[in-house]
């Protein structure tokens, strides 16, 4: 697969990696666990079938000492017994809110009130954020065919 642009060339996509880094960094700042950040964007990658941030966050999530069968089941986690209610309930609110297209509601009350018996009001901010940027950057690359396989931890910051 050939990538449609060249985001590392970009001006326009050279800026907007800035400003997903500075999301980044406040999303960091909520205080939702590291791990969970990692298999809530593996998972949403997962639904929106971008290969290149699959890619990066299971390598990312690796580095950090995630292991290999935690990350082998994120694709089938309310079947796994390897996640916290925690993890779940942060697994489910990114399916909710990934697939909001799919909800006529969108994300059920139900789905909200299991996530916010595990993080307060700065997690779930993050949360939602995190869930926003990884969507974002799903479509970013899916739609300019950024190829997966070639990411190095580290590459971006």
């Amino acid at each position: 697969m050939n990538p449609r642009v060249n985001m590392a060339e970009s001006p326009v996509a050279r800026q907007m990696s800035k400003t997903f880094g500075a999301v980044t960094k406040a999303i960091s700042a909520s205080g939702l666990p590291r791990a969970t950040q990692e298999l809530v964007m593996i998972r949403a990658s997962q639904i929106n079938g971008c290969g290149f941030c699959v890619d990066m966050h299971t390598k990312d999530a690796t580095a950090e000492g995630e292991t290999a069968q935690r990350l082998h089941l994120v694709a089938v986690w309310r079947e796994a017994t390897v996640y916290s209610d925690a993890e779940r309930a942060a697994l489910e609110l990114a399916e909710q809110g990934t697939r909001i297209a799919d909800a006529a509601g969108g994300v059920p009350d139900e789905v909200w009130a299991d996530a916010a018996k595990h993080y307060d009001e700065e997690q779930l901010s993050g949360l939602v954020a995190l869930i926003a940027l990884i969507n974002a950057a799903n479509r970013t690359q899916v739609m300019t065919r950024q190829p997966a396989g070639g990411y190095v931890v580290g590459q971006f910051g």
